[in-house]
């Protein structure tokens, strides 16, 4: 092959793939990982992101000399895997500890307007917004706090935000134990205000309904307590 045929092939492989990540294409109802994915621990991983950043840094020009700019490298590193990636970390889930529903509450339990934080996979800039969740109990009740430390664990990692809806709505079935949950959520998606068609208005909604939430009438009734004031 000769060389301006390889050079064309690299620009369509550069099309192609920065199509897929404007396109917003889910791949994987689990988080794509390496099987050695927590063979370095946390230390290790933050040294080895902080040289690497620090490359980056240094082939954008950057003075990493300057009191403002030589931590960075190091700082990036530790927000990484220790706050806005800890999601990848299994040894970071919450432990959803559940509770005798003594009162015999039958009705739908709601717990809106979370906020949550996390990345876009295709151009690690921020995904924001709110979660509301709801379920019916099975015989056991969860508490308010777990579902929001439920919301954050999935949220702080690389992420689609069809993923994470349903990454959220399968915890909450497998820790109660049922299949009456429904997940919404609405986002601002910064891969789209802040860069490409740059959109600021936008949001994105994704949904989960499964069990009684299927039914119409109990889907309605959930959908009008969220958007209630």
């Amino acid at each position: 092959m000769k060389p301006k045929e390889i050079m064309l092939n690299i620009q369509e492989i550069d099309t192609t793939m920065d199509d897929i990540g404007d396109d917003h294409i889910v791949t994987s109802y689990e988080t794509p990982l390496r099987e050695d994915a927590f063979v370095m621990n946390d230390d290790e991983k933050i040294k080895a992101i902080e040289g690497k950043f620090r490359d980056i840094m240094e082939i954008l020009g950057l003075d990493l000399k300057d009191d403002s700019l030589k931590g960075t490298p190091r700082r990036v590193a530790k927000m990484y895997v220790k706050e806005v990636f800890s999601g990848l970390n299994p040894e970071n889930k919450p432990q959803a500890r559940l509770f005798d529903n003594k009162y015999k509450y039958d009705q739908m339990i709601v717990e809106k307007n979370i906020t949550f934080y996390s990345h876009c996979e295709h151009h690690f800039v921020p995904i924001y917004g709110k979660a509301h969740v709801a379920y019916f109990s099975s015989g056991k009740v969860i508490g308010l706090s777990k579902i929001n430390r439920i919301v954050q664990y999935f949220s702080k990692r690389p992420q689609v935000q069809e993923r994470l809806t349903i990454q959220i709505a399968e915890e909450m079935k497998k820790s109660l134990k049922t299949e009456d949950v429904a997940v919404v959520m609405d986002a601002t998606h910064l891969c789209v205000s802040s860069r490409g068609v740059g959109d600021t208005n936008s949001k994105t909604g994704t949904a989960h309904f499964s069990g009684k939430f299927k039914n119409e009438s109990i889907k309605k009734e959930f959908l009008n307590y969220i958007n209630s004031k």
